[in-house]
C-alpha cells in the first residue's frame, strides 16, 4: 500500500516528455501508447522502462461522485487509491464532470543500463522519428509508477475535457 506522500512525490514528480498529439475522442475508444521510465531507488545507473496501452472507453457524463467508482481493469491498488484520494479532492474532482472506462494493457518492461537522462533522450528522439500522434513519453517514479500513468491519464481527460463537451453541446446532448 502507498503512503499518501508517497502519491505526492509521485504525482510531484511525473512529467510529460512527449505529449499526445490527440486528445480522447469524443465518441469512440481511443487507444494511447505509453513509455514510462523511471529509475530504480536501489541502484546507479539503471532506469526501468515500461510500455504498454491506455485504452479510454466513450466518455460518458458522470456525476463527481462517482470518479471512485471508474474501472480502472489492470490497474492495482495504488491506482485504486489515487482514484479515491482525488475522489475526496472537490476542486479538482468538479472539473472531472465525465468518466472512461480505463484499461492498461500490453505492458512490458525493461531494465536499461544508463543514466536517466540518456535513455529519455533516446527514447524521446525514436517517439519524435515515428511521429506516432497516440504516443506519449512520461517519466516518473518506480514503485508508485501506476500513480503517475494514472495522473497522465487524469491530465488528458481535462485536456480533452473542452472538445468533448463542445462536441455534446453541438449534438445537443447537453
Amino acid at each position: 500500500m502507498i503512503e499518501e506522500h508517497d502519491f505526492h512525490y509521485a504525482l510531484e514528480n511525473t512529467r510529460v516528455v512527449i505529449q499526445p498529439q490527440r486528445t480522447i475522442e469524443t465518441f469512440g475508444s481511443t487507444s494511447f501508447r505509453f513509455l514510462l521510465v523511471s529509475e530504480l531507488l536501489d541502484q546507479v545507473n539503471v532506469v526501468r522502462v515500461r510500455g504498454g496501452r491506455i485504452e479510454a472507453e466513450r466518455p460518458r457524463i458522470v456525476a463527481p461522485h462517482h470518479f471512485r467508482k471508474l474501472l480502472l481493469d489492470g490497474f492495482g491498488d495504488s491506482a485504486r487509491e489515487y482514484a479515491d484520494a482525488v475522489e475526496k479532492l472537490s476542486g479538482v474532482a468538479q472539473i472531472l464532470r465525465y468518466g472512461f472506462e480505463l484499461r492498461k494493457t500490453d505492458l512490458e518492461q525493461n531494465l536499461v543500463h544508463d543514466p536517466l537522462e540518456v535513455v529519455v533522450a533516446r527514447l524521446e528522439e525514436d517517439m519524435r522519428s515515428r511521429n506516432d500522434p497516440m504516443d506519449t513519453l512520461i517519466t516518473g517514479v518506480d514503485d508508485a509508477w501506476e500513480v503517475c500513468l494514472l495522473k497522465f491519464t487524469m491530465d488528458l481527460i481535462q485536456r480533452s475535457a473542452g472538445g468533448n463537451v463542445d462536441e455534446w453541446k453541438r449534438r445537443g446532448l447537453i
